[in-house]
């Protein structure tokens, strides 16, 4: 399928065991290389959906994807994005990413942030070519955390 059947809708209190799963199936490549399971799968989904945004990537009536967004004074954060690993490479995580931007500039926001384990360097270099840079790293865990973000519009 071509990511033009992709829909988006905002996560209901209900989306919360479905969005755990697809955060769970998609981090799960990670836990051999950092040996323990990513932050985000041990995330509370139902206090998230209820406390900040998630934008969810719909096919065929199906989650395939998500965004968690938190607005902050003077950008939005992103707190989690990940698709479902049997719709990953089909440019789904570009629309979630290029979602945030739109929710970004409407609430008169120029600049995105994240975070990542820099051991994910395929995310690193995916965030990378969506026009983040890499502002610092700090030690987290045995690891390496990327801070990343990327200007918009009048924040360029």
């Amino acid at each position: 399928m071509s990511n033009s059947s992709i829909l988006f809708r905002p996560a209901q209190p209900a989306d919360a065991a479905a969005i755990r799963d697809i955060v769970r199936a998609a981090y799960a490549k990670w836990v051999p290389l950092i040996g323990r399971e990513p932050l985000p799968m041990r995330a509370d989904y139902d206090k998230a959906v209820a406390e900040h945004p998630f934008d969810l990537a719909i096919e065929n009536g199906r989650i395939v994807g998500m965004i968690e967004t938190m607005p902050a004074d003077d950008h939005l954060w992103i707190e989690n994005v990940c698709v479902a690993p049997q719709a990953q490479g089909r440019g789904i995580g570009r629309l979630l990413l290029e979602r945030a931007e739109q929710k970004a500039l409407e609430a008169s926001c120029f600049e995105l942030r994240l975070l990542t384990n820099g051991a994910f360097m395929a995310n690193v270099l995916l965030y990378k070519r969506h026009g983040y840079t890499i502002d610092r790293e700090e030690p987290f865990m045995g690891g390496m955390t990327v801070y990343m973000s990327k200007k918009l519009g009048d924040g360029r």
